[in-house]
C-alpha cells in the first residue's frame, strides 16, 4: 500500500484520534517512507541483487504465536522484555545499515535478530525446516552467505536469504532445489501447503495504484469464479449491473473461436467445467476402497452389527451419554493412590527388579495425525519437531525414545519400545524409526482396525441440530439454515439411513475407530505374540499417549501399580481449568473414568477433581484372561478376532457426526454430515470384572500437549526442562 522502503512505528493516541481517552496507542501506526537521500537508489538495487526472496511452502496458523508474544508483553516477563529492547536496538542498526548501503551488515543484523531476541521472546517462531535451510546455506556458501531474514510471524513461509551479489543468481537456483529436497524429507513432520518458491521481485516505489481499463472487461479468472454463482440464481433477482455483466460475458463467449488468441478464447469451456461435474471413476474408487478396508483390518461382521444397533436405536448420539438417572460424584480419597505423597515411602525393589529383568515394555500410541495440534494440516503428530532440547529440534517420538534410553542406562536393561500406528501414519513412522538408533528392541504395531463411515439417520441429525447447543441466528439466516437442514435430511433418506458412505474418495470414507483398539491391535497383528516369544519374561506394559511427554518407567509409580495387584492402573492428574473431556468419577457409587462424550451434562465435569492422563500400567496375563485368551492362544487368528469382537460389544460405542467434503467438477465441493464411531480406552475401567486402580501423579508427568498454544506455558513453567532431565540423547 505504501511505496518503497518504510519504517512502521506505533503511535501514541492524541486528541482527534478515535482511540484517544480509550487506549494509549493509536490503532493505525505511522509510516515513514525512506527517501532516495536516506536510502540511495544504488542501495535499493544492491538489495535486489543480494536478497533471495522465497516462500518456504509451510502454512501455519500464526495466531497462537501472536497470542504468546502479546501475553509476554502484557506480563512484562523480564527475559522477553530485555529481548524486545535488544530487537528494537537491532532495528535502529538495520536502518543505519540501509542508509550506509552495507548489505553484509544488514544480513548479520537480520540473522542475529532471528536467532537471538526473536527466539528468546518466543522459541516457536523457528522450526527445523528453516534452521536446516540456514545451515545448508552456511555450509554451501560460507562467507558469501550474508544472513537470514524472517519476513513473517513465524519462519517457514515468507523468508529472505542474503548473499553476495556475485553468487546471488546461482544461490537462488541452488536454494530452490534445496528447499524442495528438504521439504520432501520433512513433508510428514511439518505442515506444508505447497512446493517452495523463489520469487522474482523488485522494490515497489509506487505503492498500491490502479489504472482505468478502456476495455471494460475483467480478467478471465474473475469470470470463472463469479459467473457460475450468478447463473445458479434467479436472473430476475439480479441487479441491472449484474445482468449487463452476464450479457457481456455471453457476447465474449459467442465471438471467441478456436483461432482467437485473446485471454477469453476458452472462457465458455472453462465456465462449463466449473458448473458441470466431470465424469467420475466410481468403479475404480470402489475397488480402491475395498482394498483399503481389507488391508487395514476392516471387520464387516462388527460393522453390520453396528448398523443394526444404529437403526434399532441402541446406539446413537443420545445414547453417547450416561442415563440422566446416573449418580455422578467426585471420588473419595480411598478411591485413589496418591503417588505424590506415597512414592517416597514405597518399597521400589520389586519395580527395579522388573525393570532390570526386562519385565516391562513401553507402548506409545501414535496412530493419529493430531489434527488439533496442526489445526488440520496433513502431518504425523508423533513426527512433529515441536521443541528444541539439547540444541536440536526434537519430535515427540524422539523424546519418548530418549526417556527409554535413559531408563536403559539406569537399569542396565533397555526396555522394549512399541509404537502403534494407523492407516494414515504407518509408513512415515516406520521409515522414521528405521533411521533412529535405539539400543533396545523397537516394534511397530500396525493398525488392524478401521471404520467405514455411514450416512446418518434423520433421528441423529435432528438430535444434533435441536438438542445440542446452537448459535441463535437472525430470521433470514435461520430460514437458510432450516432449508439446508431439510435438504440434508432428504439426502439421508434417499441414500439410506445408516448405509455405507462410499460416494467420495476412498480415504474420505474411512475413519479411525478410537484408541481402545490399539491394545487389541497388538493381538490381531501378531506384535504381542512376537514380543512374548522374544521376551518371555515380559509381564507389564506402560501404555501412554504420544503427547503425554512426562510418562516414564518411573520405578516409584511402577511399584505402586505392582503393589496394588491391579490388572489396569490408570494415572490421573489434578484437574486444571483447561482440562476438558471427562475425568475420574464415582458413577452410581463405583469409581471409573468417564469420557466427556458420556457426561449427562457439562456441569458434572466441573465437580471432578482428577483428569485422565491416558497413561495406563497393564498386566499382560490378566488382560489376556479378560479377553478369554492366553499366551498360547495368540497363534490362533480366528480365536483372537472372535475375542476382540466379543469384548468390543461390551464397550460403549460413541457416535459422532463429521462434516466431510466431496469435491467434483472443477473446483466445486459439497459438505455432507456422516456418522462415525469410536471406542475409548478409559472405558475399560467401567467393566465390573476388571480390577482397576487409579494413581494420582504430578501434573508434569500427566500433562498432555493437545494444541501448540500450550507450548509457551509448558516451556515457561519449567515442564520442558524437567522432561529434558529424563532424556538421554
Amino acid at each position: 500500500m505504501w511505496p518503497g522502503i518504510k519504517l512502521i512505528a506505533g503511535a501514541v493516541a492524541t486528541e482527534g484520534d478515535p482511540e484517544f481517552g480509550i487506549s494509549r496507542g493509536r490503532l493505525l501506526p505511522q509510516h515513514h517512507v525512506f527517501s532516495d537521500r536516506e536510502i540511495t537508489p544504488q542501495t535499493r538495487q544492491l538489495l535486489q541483487d543480494s536478497l533471495v526472496l522465497v516462500h518456504g511452502g509451510m502454512a501455519q496458523n500464526v495466531g497462537p504465536i501472536l497470542e504468546m508474544v502479546t501475553e509476554a508483553y502484557l506480563l512484562r516477563s523480564r527475559e522477553q522484555w530485555l529481548a524486545r529492547r535488544e530487537a528494537m536496538d537491532i532495528l535502529d542498526e538495520i536502518a543505519e545499515a540501509l542508509k550506509a548501503g552495507d548489505l553484509r551488515r544488514l544480513g548479520q543484523l537480520t540473522g542475529h535478530n532471528f536467532s537471538g531476541p526473536l527466539q528468546r521472546i518466543i522459541p516457536w517462531c523457528s522450526n527445523r525446516y528453516t534452521e536446516s535451510l540456514i545451515e545448508q546455506c552456511q555450509a554451501e556458501y560460507g562467507a558469501d552467505f550474508w544472513g537470514f531474514w524472517m519476513l513473517g510471524g513465524m519462519a517457514g513461509g515468507g523468508m529472505g536469504f542474503i548473499f553476495d551479489p556475485k553468487v546471488r543468481q546461482a544461490a537462488a537456483d541452488w536454494l530452490q532445489q534445496v528447499m524442495l529436497d528438504t521439504k520432501q524429507e520433512m513433508v510428514h513432520s511439518l505442515p506444508f501447503a505447497m512446493d517452495p518458491v523463489v520469487y522474482d521481485f523488485a522494490v515497489n516505489d509506487d505503492g498500491t495504484r490502479a489504472t482505468l481499463s478502456a476495455t471494460g472487461s475483467m480478467p478471465r479468472s474473475y469470470y470463472e469464479l463469479v459467473i457460475p454463482d450468478l447463473l445458479r440464481r434467479d436472473i430476475q433477482g439480479l441487479s441491472p449491473s449484474r445482468r449487463v455483466e452476464l450479457q457481456r460475458v455471453g457476447q465474449m463467449c459467442r465471438v471467441a473461436d478456436a483461432n482467437d488468441d485473446t485471454p477469453m478464447r476458452d472462457l465458455a469451456e472453462r465456465l462449463l467445467d466449473r458448473m458441470l461435474p466431470a465424469a467420475s471413476s466410481a468403479h475404480s474408487d470402489s475397488q480402491s476402497l475395498d482394498k483399503l478396508l481389507a488391508d487395514n483390518g476392516f471387520d464387516p461382521i462388527a460393522h453390520h452389527q453396528l448398523r443394526e444397533d444404529i437403526l434399532s436405536g441402541r446406539v446413537g448420539l443420545p445414547q453417547n451419554r450416561l442415563p440422566a438417572t446416573s449418580r455422578i460424584e467426585d471420588v473419595l480419597p480411598e478411591d485413589v493412590i496418591d503417588a505424590r505423597r506415597l512414592a517416597s515411602t514405597t518399597d521400589i525393589s520389586p519395580a527395579t527388579e522388573a525393570l532390570a529383568g526386562g519385565k516391562v515394555a513401553v507402548l506409545t500410541l501414535a496412530a493419529g495425525v493430531g489434527s488439533r495440534w496442526t489445526q488440520g494440516a496433513g502431518v504425523v503428530k508423533a513426527l512433529h519437531p515441536f521443541c528444541k532440547m539439547a540444541g536440536k529440534h526434537r519430535t515427540f517420538l524422539d523424546v519418548h525414545l530418549a526417556k527409554s534410553r535413559r531408563t536403559g542406562q539406569l537399569f542396565n536393561c533397555y526396555p522394549t519400545h512399541i509404537v502403534t500406528t494407523g492407516y494414515m501414519t504407518d509408513g512415515p513412522i516406520r521409515n522414521y524409526l528405521d533411521a533412529v538408533e535405539y539400543p533396545g528392541e523397537k516394534f511397530v504395531s500396525s493398525g488392524r482396525s478401521v471404520g467405514l463411515r455411514m450416512v446418518p439417520t434423520v433421528r441423529d441429525l435432528r438430535y444434533a441440530w435441536e438438542e445440542m447447543p446452537q448459535q441463535l441466528l437472525d430470521e433470514q439466516q435461520e430460514k437458510m439454515r432450516q432449508s439446508g437442514r431439510a435438504a440434508l435430511n432428504n439426502w439421508a433418506r434417499c441414500q439410506g439411513e445408516a448405509s455405507d458412505y462410499r460416494d467420495n474418495l476412498p480415504m474420505q470414507c474411512l475413519h479411525p475407530v478410537g484408541h481402545w483398539y490399539e491394545v487389541p491391535n497388538l493381538l490381531r497383528n501378531g506384535t504381542l505374540r512376537q514380543l512374548l516369544q522374544r521376551q518371555p519374561a515380559l509381564q507389564t506394559l506402560m501404555l501412554h499417549n504420544v503427547d503425554t511427554l512426562g510418562a516414564t518407567l518411573d520405578p516409584n509409580i511402577l511399584a505402586l501399580h505392582l503393589q496394588s495387584q491391579a490388572c489396569l492402573s490408570f494415572e490421573v492428574i489434578a484437574r486444571r481449568l483447561e482440562d476438558r473431556g471427562g475425568g475420574l468419577a464415582r458413577v452410581n457409587g463405583r469409581p471409573r473414568l468417564v469420557e466427556g462424550l458420556a457426561m449427562p451434562n457439562e456441569e458434572e465435569e466441573f465437580k471432578l477433581s482428577y483428569y485422565n492422563s491416558m497413561t495406563t500400567w497393564i498386566e499382560i496375563d490378566p488382560l489376556l484372561d479378560m479377553f478369554g485368551l492366553s499366551r498360547g492362544m495368540l497363534v490362533r487368528q480366528d480365536l483372537v478376532d472372535m475375542a476382540i469382537r466379543n469384548m468390543s460389544r461390551r464397550m460403549p460405542t460413541y457416535l459422532t457426526l463429521k462434516d466431510v467434503k466431496k469435491r467434483w467438477g472443477n473446483g466445486q465441493e459439497d459438505v455432507f454430515p456422516v456418522l462415525q464411531f469410536e471406542k475409548l480406552w478409559g472405558d475399560m475401567s467401567a467393566l465390573p470384572e476388571v480390577h482397576s486402580r487409579f494413581i494420582v501423579v504430578p501434573a508434569v508427568r500427566g500433562q498432555q500437549l493437545k494444541e501448540q498454544a500450550q507450548l509457551d506455558g509448558w516451556y515457561r513453567d519449567g515442564s520442558a526442562a524437567k522432561i529434558e532431565e529424563l532424556c538421554a540423547w
